[in-house]
């Protein structure tokens, strides 16, 4: 008996290790910086969850645009600092686009039927403003914005950011000290920027 309670044992330790190996080299990406472009990695589209033969959902692409965009990068849907912070997002989005601004996407590392139900919840009316599901965090992990958040969240997260882009190459991007504070990122501080 011992011995299967031990090779479950030994299995388990074993996939732990690789878990943190993974979570360790996903952290270890230089931060993107000004006048890098942007990853050219797709994110889950919020409003498609559903699944196609293939058992993905549909894609975006649409953060290599021309124009001035913000991406917003949280931690995690539903939380409560991201559940705050986005909303001031919503509520001024018209001040972004009379300074510019042609579109404004938030990315989570969460899957994308989470984050279908949380834009749902932020903006029971609708909002301009597209959620993105980097559910694997190939975006965030390229971008260097991602930290260990497996003891609260349960695995590697989005740092919280705010990116200003333009035609595709980063102009800007602002980083909080510890992912619970919004100051350089939020929505009046941002503005302030442009």
């Amino acid at each position: 008996m011992s011995g299967i309670f031990g090779n479950a044992k030994t299995a388990a330790t074993a996939a732990a290790a690789a878990a943190h190996s993974t979570a360790a080299s996903l952290l270890a990406s230089a931060q993107i910086a000004p006048g890098t472009e942007i990853p050219d990695i797709k994110l889950l589209k919020e409003s498609s969850p559903e699944l196609n033969a293939e058992g993905a959902g549909d894609a975006a692409s649409a953060l290599k645009t021309d124009g001035r965009i913000i991406i917003l990068g949280v931690p995690g849907a539903f939380t409560t600092p991201c559940s705050n912070q986005v909303p001031q997002y919503i509520e001024a989005y018209d001040e972004f686009v009379a300074k510019g601004v042609k579109a404004i996407y938030v990315v989570a590392v969460n899957d994308q039927f989470t984050v279908k139900a949380w834009k749902e919840k932020l903006a029971p009316n609708g909002t301009p403003i597209r959620f993105l599901a980097d559910d694997q965090s190939a975006w965030t992990s390229a971008t260097g914005l991602i930290f260990d958040a497996t003891p609260l969240l349960g695995g590697p997260r989005s740092k919280r950011y705010a990116m200003i882009v333009e035609n595709g190459k980063v102009s800007s991007v602002f980083v909080e000290d510890a992912p619970p504070n919004i100051t350089v990122t939020s929505a009046k501080t941002l503005l302030a920027h442009l």
